[in-house]
């Protein structure tokens, strides 16, 4: 049997799906003489057709999203179109890429958000709805499903998770609660917590339930010498200015004992989820934007975050654009926001991300970072609902992504999941939480692993 590389197969796998972008279609890809779909020119979608929705969404579509692309604020109207979660129809599934699988691990969690993996190979799961962490054992044994354990109540919505000391054996496990950072004493294996929580930081600015669901989850990780512990604040409101965001929309940073409290970046909406780049050692975030600008504006963002940097909330986003709502304030600032390294979709929620470091995945994916889109509700058709990959070169981002599992939306009414966690497993297949239909899910590759053509 032939075998065919991975970018091949990708838009092999495309082959006689219509992509709808913003009215354009983009015809089924022509066939060479063999019957097979010739691989395409272009194979990045730019410009507005990079905007789309959840009709265009495809494994494997590649899109690039730049400032210059941006519309004007109002552009379009502001859409308030929630989605109405339904229960999984009769032989939906979610999509991936020739050569990959995937499949549910459990289902019937209350509000699985954030996960992580233990040094041990574990995967811990902030329930948040639940005021729990639980724990998974056997992930990748072949277990089939595995149901989870519940390692510690008792928390105030938690999110974010982190393993202390860095390396194969951990002394803790911090928990970031929506109002403090907390640790327990762990070592490899614990499905229970061994004892008490300890408090580390205890004044956390917490709530702001906005629209939507945010800002209340606060994640946390650990610099890659172990020195430094940054936990990521989501602003209190849409875009206010005032008193209520002192010490919000940013990410802090502080010494692994809780003191030395600092502002490590600001003007970041609400940075979900933050990851250390396993290469360059560099603070990345996968942050919200903010709303009601219309559908496709601004952007969300996946970023590298500079130490000292400012990324422009609530006066200016990506770049010097202003926010009509804050017109004239701050002009000092226009030509110091940083403009971010991939721009995402509009109001797609961009939350957890990692890093792949694993080793069952073809070679052309070690290092490249992985992202949950939640789903929209500011636009009149749906983005978000799917896992995306963000392609990386020498621990830089090229600055396009690629739709990696979509098939999550029914109607532009309706879905039935919506991601939230990601997570890569001790065996290298990806992990990753849903809290429409409260399951966990695993994407393994067992496909060629010749890379694709192209250079990485």
């Amino acid at each position: 049997m032939k075998i065919f590389s991975r970018s091949f197969l990708r838009f092999c796998g495309a082959f006689g799906m219509a992509m709808i972008c913003l009215g354009a279609v983009v015809a089924p890809r022509a066939k060479a003489p063999n019957g097979l779909a010739e691989p395409p020119t272009e194979p990045v979608l730019k410009g507005t057709a990079a905007f789309g929705d959840w009709h265009a969404d495809r494994p494997g579509v590649m899109r690039l999203i730049t400032a210059a692309d941006l519309p004007k604020p109002y552009a379009s109207p502001s859409a308030t179109n929630m989605p109405g979660m339904v229960a999984q129809p009769a032989g939906a599934w979610p999509q991936v890429l020739p050569g990959f699988k995937i499949e549910r691990l459990t289902i019937g969690l209350r509000n699985p958000r954030l996960i992580r993996t233990a040094p041990n190979g574990d995967i811990f799961i902030a329930n948040s709805g639940a005021n729990e962490i639980l724990v998974m054992h056997g992930v990748g044994q072949g277990t089939g499903e595995i149901k989870p354990q519940v390692f510690a109540t008792g928390h105030e919505q938690p999110f974010g998770i982190a393993f202390y000391p860095m390396g194969a054996n951990p002394q803790y496990i911090y928990i970031g609660n929506t109002g403090s950072v907390v640790r327990f004493p762990y070592r490899n294996g614990d499905l229970k917590a061994r004892g008490p929580s300890e408090m580390i930081v205890s004044n956390i600015p917490s709530g702001g339930r906005l629209t939507g669901g945010g800002h209340w989850t606060r994640d946390v990780a650990f610099s890659a010498d172990g020195k430094k512990m940054f936990v990521s604040v989501g602003s209190h409101s849409n875009v206010s200015d005032d008193a209520a965001e002192a010490r919000r929309a940013d990410i802090l940073e502080f010494n692994p004992d809780g003191s030395g409290e600092r502002i490590y970046a600001s003007g970041i909406r609400n940075a979900v989820g933050i990851a250390i780049n396993p290469v360059t050692g560099a603070v990345w975030a996968s942050v919200n934007e903010r709303d009601e600008l219309g559908d496709n504006v601004p952007p969300d963002y996946i970023t590298h975050v500079q130490e000292g940097g400012f990324y422009g909330w609530p006066w200016y986003y990506i770049g010097s654009n202003q926010d009509p709502r804050h017109a004239g304030k701050h002009p000092e600032l226009k030509d110091k926001v940083i403009v971010p390294d991939v721009l995402v979709q509009a109001h797609s929620a961009s939350l957890e991300m990692t890093f792949y470091t694993g080793n069952q995945f073809p070679p052309e994916y070690s290092g490249d970072a992985f992202a949950a889109e939640h789903g929209s509700w500011n636009r009149e058709k749906r983005t978000g609902y799917k896992i995306i990959r963000v392609p990386m070169k020498n621990g830089k981002a090229t600055g396009e992504y690629e739709d990696f599992v979509v098939g999550f939306v029914t109607t532009d009414q309706n879905v039935w999941g919506r991601p939230v966690g990601v997570a890569v497993a001790a065996d290298g297949s990806l992990i990753f939480s849903d809290d429409g239909s409260g399951s966990i899910w695993r994407v393994s590759y067992a496909g060629d692993k010749k890379p694709a053509p192209k250079a990485k």
